[in-house]
Parts: structure tokens; sequence; C-alpha cells
């Protein structure tokens, strides 16, 4: 698919409506709508995430419709088709979590794979949760066929008490539960009123920041990344995106004319200021990888040197993505990046302008809002994302430091084999001030699937102890977790990486202002424990799990399953 291929409004649809020979396809899109005119039009693939298992996607039905007609009104043939998504918010702390960074593979996958076989022309894929917005983009660029994404846009927030609530103050609230500070009733009370429909977590969570990262990338439509899921402005970013993809494939302009080093730089730039997840250092490897680019995580620590954190948003900071999106979204903070030299304003984009482009005329944000802090004032002068290295990480790990929980932490290791393990020990109060909660065997190979750990970071937030335990693991975290934690950590247990060989009582030293990990203990008693260590069996020997345990890369190679193909 690395070949592009000549330009032509039906380059590829013409080999399924043209001829006689094509007289059986013709008669079987006859059958799903196809008129005369239609096999004469540029034909559209709209990957649509649909589903009712989560309240992020519960909705793009709707936008699927507006984007066919967008494309429909522009002179192509919008044909809808679905794919999968899963909910992290449901299955967080459980097996079934093990499928969620399985799902990006899955979902990459399979949009490649109907828009390959049915010939589409173009594509445009709407996500609207965590892995299904990497995976789309992964297969749009896989394909190299005009393309464009389609955010289905933010949950507005919830209320208890008169105060925001979103998906991340439930699990906290499980925490709070557990040390008696709040009632049972006060409990449901909390559950019944966080998520009040339609839309992806509201905080400046996963999905907020892929959507910022994927816009600011040049693949989607300015703003498409701060709109309210339920809105005429979401509606009108559809339509839009339909006219813009027949643009593109007027113009024969494809994924890997727009993706550029400098582009991906652009977009580390904006989650460093957003203090986005650090599922984005993740995400962000992997679509590297797919339009093969060269990133590593020493890129994250160059771009974040210079790159301060602006965004007072939660988990770390105060607002819901909803205030972000009243006071003008996305685009006044690209042009203020832009302006200040933080920013390559000569990358190409959907709209076939630049960055720097379609920026023009770009209003600042209003006098007096809270949200976006100055550069001149930010809330942190350096990026949040901190790679860390030492002994406990030889490839590298990512820690997430907003500077509320401090910059150094030295503690006794309480050491878990599973995620469940460590949120019973947390929730049973085990876990005390000066613990180093250690969580291994759940990164890509071990878990498999690398599950986050919302409900152990949300459940020591809850119990009072952010700023008093650390937590590490081989796993990942939410997008809403915040405190002293540190994720990712390379080369995994599974792997025989040194967390593998961590014992409760040992000291382990975290250090951002070093950018280190260090597990405290002499190298003849590691060679001993290391001489004694046996892999575990796999926990999985057949299914989806078990063929990503197989094919899957490290978290610092963006834990892709095609990492040894040629591209």
């Amino acid at each position: 698919m690395s070949k592009k291929p000549e330009s032509g409004h039906r380059q590829f649809s013409k080999a399924i409506t043209e001829s006689s020979e094509r007289a059986p396809s013709r008669a079987m899109l006859r059958a799903v709508g196809f008129s005369d005119e239609d096999f004469q039009k540029s034909q559209v693939g709209i990957a649509s995430t649909w589903s009712m298992v989560t309240p992020c996607n519960m909705h793009i039905d709707v936008l699927a419709r507006e984007a066919e007609a967008g494309v429909n009104d522009a002179g192509g043939k919008g044909i809808i088709f679905g794919t999968i998504t899963i909910s992290d918010g449901i299955s967080m702390g459980t097996e079934g979590m093990k499928y969620s960074l399985v799902s990006r593979e899955v979902i990459a996958d399979s949009i490649e794979t109907v828009v390959g076989c049915e010939q589409f022309d173009g594509l445009i894929a709407i996500g609207g949760c965590d892995k299904n917005m990497p995976g789309a983009v992964m297969a749009m660029i896989r394909l190299n066929r005009p393309s464009v994404f389609i955010y289905g846009g933010t949950i507005k927030p919830g209320c208890v008490n008169g105060c925001e609530a979103d998906i991340v103050s439930v699990f906290e609230a499980v925490g709070r539960h557990a040390r008696g500070e709040i009632s049972d009733v006060q409990l449901l009370d909390i559950e019944k009123k966080s998520i009040p429909g339609p839309g992806a977590c509201g905080g400046m969570y996963t999905a907020n920041t892929m959507a910022c990262a994927i816009e600011t990338l040049g693949l989607s439509l300015p703003n498409s990344s701060a709109q309210a899921a339920v809105s005429e402005d979401k509606h009108d970013d559809c339509r839009r995106a339909g006219a813009a993809v027949m643009g593109c494939i007027k113009s024969n302009l494809r994924p890997k004319d727009i993706l550029t080093k400098k582009s991906f730089e652009n977009a580390i730039t904006v989650v460093m200021a957003l203090g986005g997840s650090t599922n984005a250092v993740l995400h962000l490897l992997a679509i590297a990888h797919t339009a093969g680019i060269k990133l590593s995580l020493d890129d994250f620590t160059r771009i974040g040197k210079r790159t301060p954190v602006l965004a007072d948003l939660k988990p770390s900071g105060r607002h819901v993505m909803q205030t972000l999106v009243d006071i003008g979204g996305l685009k006044p903070l690209l042009k203020e990046l832009l302006d200040a030299g933080l920013l390559h304003g000569d990358c190409m984009t959907v709209t076939g302008k630049t960055l720097a482009e379609n920026l023009k005329g770009t209003k600042a944000y209003p006098k007096g809002q809270q949200v976006i802090q100055p550069l001149s004032a930010p809330i942190k002068p350096e990026g949040h994302l901190t790679v860390l290295y030492g002994n406990l990480a030889e490839k590298g790990a990512v820690a997430k430091i907003s500077g509320h929980e401090g910059l150094k932490f030295t503690g006794q290791a309480k050491v878990y084999d599973s995620e469940e393990k460590a949120l019973a020990a947390i929730l049973k109060g085990t876990v005390k001030a000066g613990h180093v909660v250690v969580i291994r065997y759940e990164g890509p190979k071990g878990g498999p699937g690398m599950r986050e750990m919302l409900a152990p970071t949300s459940a020591v937030i809850g119990r009072g102890l952010g700023k008093e335990v650390a937590l590490i693991t081989d796993g990942r975290f939410s997008g809403g977790s915040h405190g002293f934690v540190v994720g990712h950590i390379t080369p995994e247990a599974q792997e025989g990486g040194l967390i593998a060989l961590v014992k409760n009582g040992d000291t382990i030293t975290i250090d951002a202002v070093k950018r280190s990990i260090t597990l405290e203990v002499d190298a003849a008693e590691i060679d001993k424990r290391r001489a004694a260590w046996k892999a575990p069996k796999a926990r999985y020997i057949s299914g989806v799990l078990a063929k990503y345990a197989a094919l899957c890369s490290s978290a610092s190679e963006g834990a892709v399953t095609d990492k040894n193909l040629p591209l």
C-alpha cells in the first residue's frame, strides 16, 4: 500500500464499476442504493465506530450520516460501514481491559480490509474513544488514499452537588468510599450523575488528547478536536469533512503527503501544552511507525524541554474539555504556539492548506478565561510527559509529572503481579504512605494487552495518598490517571525486565529532574535474583490476545503488531 497511485477521481472504484465484466459487482451495488449516475462518482468509505457499548460512540451513527451527506453533496458517493469499538471505562480493572489496546490493531486491520476490498477512492473515519481513533488513523496511513478523520466530540460534564463531574469522579469516589469519606448513597449519587450522555470522557484524557494530536498532525479539519459530541458544530464538521475528502481526491492529497517528522513534532508540542495523556506517547509512536517516520521516546524529551504546560484541564487541572470548547477550542492555542515559534507552520493539512494558512485570522482566547494560561506564566515551564531511564527501565518508561505531586519520590516497594491484587490491597489499606506500588506482568506481552491502571491510581487518590504513594507498572495509564505514576516500563516483566525481580521492601527512587528510575539493590543481588527467575507461562494460548502477545512490539516502540514487517 506504500506506493502512491496515479491521480484520478475513480482511481480504485473503476476496477469495481467499469466494463461489462463488472456487471455482477454493479448488480450488488444497485441493491444497496446505487443509481446509474453513482457509478461515475468517486466512492468514499465512511468508517463508523458507532456502538451502544459506550457513551463515547453511541451518537456516531448520526455523525456518519452527516458525513455521507457531505460527500454526496460534494459530488461523491458515500458508503457507510462499521468497525468495532470497546469501552475502556466499563472494562477498566477487569480481565476484559486486556482487549483494549489490542482493539487498536483490530480496528486498523478491519478498516484497511474493508476499504482495500471494496476499492473505495477515499476514506472518512469517525472515532470517539481512545483506541478507535489511533486505529482509524493507522488504517488511513496504510491505505494512503485521500482521507479525513472526524472526532466524535467530547461529552458534556455531569453535575454532582453543584460541581462538574465525569468518569474519573466515579473512579475516585470508589477510593473515597473505601476509606469511609462518603456513604453508599453518596457513591450511588455520583455514579448516577457523572455521565450525562454521548461523547468522549470529558477531561484532557486520551480521547481528547488524541483528537487534538490528530488535528495538529493535519488529518482532521480545524477545531474538529474541540467540539461537543451533541452540537450543530459537530454536525457541520462532519458535512465539511465530506467536502474536504472530495477535495483531497481531486488534488490527490493523501495521508503520507501530510505526515512528516515536523507534523509529529507539532503534535507532541500540542500534547505537552495541553497536559495530555501518556497514551499519546504510545499512539504517536505507533502512528509514526505506520507512516514510516522515525519517532522515538527521546523526541518527546527533546520537545518537552521547550514546551510549557498551558492548559488547566482535568485530570491534573480544574476544567473539563467543554470549557475549552466554550472559549474557542484548539485553534487559538495553535495560533499562540505558532506565533511563539513552537510549531512548524508549513505542514500540509487535509484542507489543502498549511497549518499556518488554516490559522490566519484566528482570534485569541477571550480575556479573563482561566483554561489556557499565557506562555509568560505557564502552569509548568516544561512538558509533563517525562521519559525516564535507569536500571528499572533500560529502554524507557513514561511518567506523567504535572508538578502537583513533586519531582522526586523514594519509597519501599509493594509488589503485585496483577492489577486486581494491587487494587484490592489499596482499597483494603495495605498500601500506605511511603510505598511504591509495583504492578507487573501487565505489559503488552505479559498482560497481554497492557491494561490501563485507572482503578488503582484513582483508588490511591481517593484514599488521600496522591502525594504519599507512587505507582509504577509495565502496563499503562488511562488519560484520567494522575499522581506520581510511571508506566510503559521497558523491558516488561514478561521479557525479564528488572521490574520482574523487584521484591517487597526494596527501595525505588523516581527522579523527574534527572529523568531516572532506579531499583536501589546491588548488582550481585540482582544477578542472584535473575538466575532464579523464570518467565511465567503465557496466560492465553489461542485467540486474539495470544496473537497479540506473539506479534506485539514493546511499549517503547508503540506496541504495534507489524514492527518486523517491511514497510
